[in-house]
C-alpha cells in the first residue's frame, strides 16, 4: 500500500516502512505525527485519487531527525562587466518514518 502526501508545498510517494527528507516541521525527535494532506492511496492495482483530497485518509509518522542539507552553490556572473556573486544555500529538513497509511 501506497499513498501520496503533501507538505512543505511538495508531494511525496510514501510507502509504510519507509524514511523520507520532508520541509522541515515544528516536531521533536520521538514525535508521533499525522499527515492529513493525502492526495492518493493505491493498493496493487488499485488507486483511489482524491479531489483534491482523499477523505478519511491518513498517514502516520515519526520523527527520526532534524538536520540541513548538502550546500547548493550559486554563482552569478556577467561577461566583461566584472560582476561575480557567490551566494551558499543549506536547506533544513526533518527526517520521517512512515508507520501506518489509513485509507
Amino acid at each position: 500500500m501506497y499513498a501520496v502526501i503533501k507538505t512543505g508545498g511538495k508531494q511525496y510517494r510514501v510507502a509504510t516502512g519507509e524514511k523520507i527528507k520532508i520541509e522541515q516541521i515544528a516536531a521533536e525527535v520521538g514525535q508521533e505525527i499525522v499527515l492529513d494532506q493525502v492526495l492518493a492511496v493505491g493498493n496493487g492495482s488499485e488507486l483511489k485519487v482524491g479531489t483534491p483530497l482523499v477523505s478519511g485518509a491518513s498517514v502516520k509518522a515519526t520523527v527520526v531527525a532534524h538536520g540541513r542539507h548538502d550546500k547548493v552553490r550559486i554563482f552569478k556572473m556577467r561577461r566583461r562587466k566584472h560582476y561575480q556573486k557567490r551566494q551558499g544555500h543549506r536547506q533544513q529538513f526533518t527526517e520521517l518514518q512512515i508507520d501506518a497509511i489509513a485509507a
